[in-house]
C-alpha cells in the first residue's frame, strides 16, 4: 500500500517531532546502563543507533522535501 505525498509528510513529522526523542532518551538511558565505556565505543554506538533509527522509515521520508506530484494538486 503506497502512501500520499500529504500522508508521507504528516508521517515524517510524526516520527521527527514524536519518535526521534523517543530513541534519543532510549539509547542514551541504555549506554548509561553500561556504565560509561570507552570514547571512541560510545562514539561509535551513537554513530550506528544514529543511523539504525532512519532505516525503517527511508521509504517514508524519500521524497518528502519535494514538490507534491502533479496529480495531488488540486
Amino acid at each position: 500500500m503506497a502512501l500520499s505525498h500529504k500522508a508521507k509528510r504528516r508521517w515524517s513529522l510524526v516520527i521527527l517531532l514524536v519518535a526521534l526523542p523517543i530513541w534519543i532518551i532510549l539509547a542514551s538511558s541504555i549506554m548509561t546502563w553500561f556504565g560509561r565505556p570507552p570514547i571512541l565505543v560510545e562514539l561509535l554506538v551513537y554513530l550506528v543507533l544514529g543511523v539504525a533509527w532512519a532505516l525503517p522509515f527511508r521509504h517514508i521520508f524519500r521524497g518528502v522535501g519535494q514538490a507534491a506530484p502533479e496529480e495531488e494538486r488540486d
